[in-house]
């Protein structure tokens, strides 16, 4: 039996078309017509895209499954609209060898309802020094390497990280950060940070390490993408690196496009690291995502325990939660006032993580059928009781937003469905 998606703007070639996307077996199939045997779904002018990606998700587990599961965490990603997340490695055990990426894989196998790819480590340990990691070991399981809530502080080993992840044809992923220049910061430091007695942390210690990053990547031929960039500097350093044809990308999140140091709230929803910051570094990161530096959004969901963010500014720990909520937001705040078009943000979304990490499924013929349905008319308000994530951290909350996803479609099989069922499968 095939499906036919009937009556859709369907996202193809970069912009949107009327017509019908036909599965078969988990599979998208060339266009036809329906028999008496087949399903046929009318989406009713509804919007299709290539299922959304988001290469920079913590799903906790294992070692932290009062914080967020898998089971839970791809749920709520299949709420969003997401039918791949790629999962840091800030686990216990890290993902640092092959037993314990096992561990990992066989709670995925199990408990995932969407795709998921996880990282290997870059240190044992993902501790930002002392010994690599077995790459060549780990490849086959890894969509990439890194170390993220931890910069890898040493030149000398990270370039021989990027000469081992280059030899097995994997991407160094890499958060920047230079422990000296933290200086015990947990703010931005700006205007906000002096005015209210917080300790601040520099833009160069995120910049800084970008830099150095950059020449390395370039001496060694390795594919080098920066996480969660948030500086006016990060921006135009991915810029120039672009320019001079080097296999540099470089992802942001919504809440650095969306909010600055000016929004902070004595609260820890408003807590994540990178840090909010200036009015400045925001508008350098919308004119990276419309000059096409910046290349993908990606939500850094960053659960924790509610006592965990009880804490204040000072006191709770680092990370927002955000795979529930990245689509409405950014297309309430950015597509709808015309700072961006749709089609640009299904790209950020969708398809240029694809294309960049290597990831399978999709909505052209011979593909395995990852698609998502989103309604831009439905209006909504946020609210973190209804999340599906076991973390309510998110300064977003409150807001008023439009559109979301009501169809997810992982290998032909709906995974989120309030279009069909109002049901979650």
């Amino acid at each position: 039996m095939r499906t036919f998606y009937e009556n859709a703007e369907i996202y193809r070639g970069g912009r949107f078309e009327r017509g019908r996307l036909v599965v078969e077996a988990g599979r998208v199939v060339a266009d036809a017509t329906p028999g008496p045997e087949d399903r046929v779904i009318d989406l009713g002018g509804l919007y299709l895209v290539p299922g959304l990606v988001d290469v920079h998700v913590h799903l906790r587990e294992p070692g932290f499954p009062q914080k967020e599961t898998i089971a839970t965490g791809t749920a709520a990603a299949a709420r969003g609209g997401y039918t791949t997340v790629c999962s840091m490695p800030n686990l216990n055990p890290a993902p640092d060898t092959p037993e314990h990426l096992e561990r990992q894989l066989e709670i995925i196998r199990r408990d995932a309802v969407v795709r998921v790819k996880p990282y290997g480590t870059i240190t044992l340990g993902q501790r930002g020094c002392g010994e690599l990691a077995d790459f060549a070991a780990l490849a086959a399981e890894v969509v990439g390497f890194s170390d993220d809530g931890r910069g890898v502080q040493s030149a000398e080993l990270m370039e021989e990280a990027m000469r081992r992840a280059a030899a097995v044809g994997k991407p160094i992923v890499a958060h920047c950060e230079v422990d000296e220049l933290l200086r015990g910061g947990y703010i931005h430091d700006g205007d906000y940070c002096r005015a209210h007695g917080h300790r601040g942390i520099s833009s160069e210690s995120e910049w800084r390490q970008v830099e150095r990053d950059i020449e390395l990547a370039a001496k060694t031929g390795c594919q080098y993408h920066v996480c969660h960039v948030s500086t006016k500097e990060s921006v135009e350093l991915v810029r120039r690196a672009k320019a001079r044809g080097l296999r540099v990308s470089c992802e942001t999140a919504p809440h650095y496009l969306l909010l600055c140091d000016e929004d902070l709230q004595e609260e820890g929803r408003f807590k994540m690291n990178p840090p909010l910051r200036s009015r400045a570094d925001r508008e350098a990161l919308l004119a990276g995502i419309q000059d096409g530096t910046i290349e993908v959004i990606a939500t850094d969901h960053a659960p924790h325990t509610a006592e965990e963010k009880s804490r204040g500014l000072a006191g709770s720990a680092m990370g927002i939660v955000g795979i529930e909520t990245a689509f409405p937001l950014l297309y309430t705040g950015l597509v709808k006032p015309g700072l961006l078009s749709l089609e640009r943000l299904v790209e950020l979304m969708s398809t240029s993580p694809r294309r960049i990490f290597g990831l399978e499924g999709g909505i052209e013929a011979g593909q395995e059928a990852d698609f998502t349905v989103l309604d831009l008319g439905t209006r909504w308000r946020i609210d973190p009781e209804e999340f599906l994530s076991k973390g309510h951290a998110t300064p977003f909350a409150g807001w008023d937003v439009e559109g979301r996803a009501v169809l997810t479609v992982v290998v032909g099989r709906a995974v989120y469905d309030t279009l069909t069922t109002n049901s979650i499968r």
